[in-house]
């Protein structure tokens, strides 16, 4: 009987399966699809929420134990692997933001740099933006990492690891007798496993239904476009009225998000690709004379506030869910892999665990 199965091989399925691999566990990854193909490649990296004053605190507080740990966490997979994630500082510049007393008080209370800049301030932190002789806000260490690269980095460490991957295998069911947790069924077969944890984003909801639980967790579609252009066109990362344009270091440039409401329908559409284009060179006017290179879209785990689900099942012993982070997976990710690891294996948290409860 294998020690633990973790259904998912997302970015928070396989960064959980890296914790407990660390601890000794023996971790097999079922994935209905191809490990790391879907909303953890689809978004944008950047290693901060959006506004992230907005946000409860239990977020804050995930956020601040990622963001602690991201750069050492690229540089080991990076030793490791010798694939490099790109995490690299960028700063988050936000423009005509409601709300700066707001922001400032968040920013004072968590110990977090923010900045109010006006006029020509805007135009000297970021050159390649026009026009904005308003205000905004700006927030020099947030951080950003590419998420392919992540997630191929991680893969191969967890192959080191000795993580087996179990693909193209969709759970059909949970296995269990007794009130504990026995195993998976999948569509190519049953896989026994003292614990299960279920961090499959999106598509959680359903498998746990199955068990007499329900959490509150949806599909978000989200579409991006990527423009490639020259190395050092964009510095920083640019947000305005909830959209971004992020530059990656060989000089594309990613512009998102939607946020729509269509179930598991994850097909683009021209209109949100000419909104997306319209942001972009708005934004930075010069990516109107440069060439879009893909279009494409993915499914956020959404969740009511934006606070994910972690910890253990409460009527089925070995059950544990880690999964409804929204747009903010990929910051969220470190903390709550290792939450989820401190829950399972009955070690102190440096976080109050009820707030992720299932049952909260």
């Amino acid at each position: 009987m294998k020690d633990c199965v973790v259904v998912g091989g997302g970015l928070i399925g396989m960064l959980s399966a890296r914790e407990l691999a660390l601890a000794g566990v023996q971790v097999t990854i079922v994935e209905r699809g191809q490990a790391g193909q879907e909303s953890s490649w689809a978004g944008g990296g950047i290693l901060s929420p959006l506004y992230p004053w907005r946000y409860p605190a239990a977020v804050t507080q995930l956020a601040q134990s990622g963001q602690a740990g991201y750069q050492a966490l690229a540089e080991a997979l990076f030793e490791q692997t010798g694939i490099e994630p790109e995490w690299q500082q960028s700063g988050l510049l936000m423009l005509d933001v409601a709300g700066h007393d707001e922001a400032v008080a968040w920013a004072q209370r968590n110990d977090v740099v923010l900045e109010r800049l006006e006029d020509d301030d805007i135009q000297r932190c970021e050159p390649s933006i026009q026009g904005f002789q308003r205000t905004a806000l700006w927030m020099p260490e947030v951080a950003q990492i590419r998420n392919p690269r992540l997630l191929a980095a991680l893969r191969r460490s967890l192959e080191l690891l000795g993580v087996v991957f179990e693909e193209q295998a969709e759970v059909v069911s949970l296995q269990q007798q007794g009130g504990r947790i026995t195993g998976v069924e999948t569509t190519t077969g049953i896989h026994q496993a003292e614990n299960v944890v279920i961090a499959s984003g999106a598509w959680s909801r359903d498998l746990l239904a199955g068990v007499g639980c329900s959490i509150e967790v949806e599909p978000v579609r989200g579409q991006m476009l990527l423009y490639k252009g020259p190395p050092g066109l964009l510095h920083t990362i640019v947000m305005q009225d909830g959209h971004y344009v992020i530059p990656r270091r060989d000089g594309h440039v990613l512009v998102g998000s939607t946020v729509e409401y269509v179930g598991f329908d994850k097909s683009t559409t021209e209109s949100a690709a000419n909104a997306l284009r319209q942001v972009a060179e708005q934004l930075v006017p010069e990516l109107g004379a440069i060439e879009v290179v893909r279009h494409w879209a993915g499914l956020r785990p959404g969740s009511v506030d934006g606070v994910p689900y972690i910890g253990a099942h409460p009527e089925v012993s070995g059950l544990y869910v880690n999964a409804g982070h929204f747009r903010n997976g990929v910051v969220l990710g470190p903390g709550s892999a290792q939450l989820l690891a401190d829950v399972m294996l009955g070690r102190t948290s440096g976080l109050n665990e009820s707030l992720y409860a299932i049952e909260r």
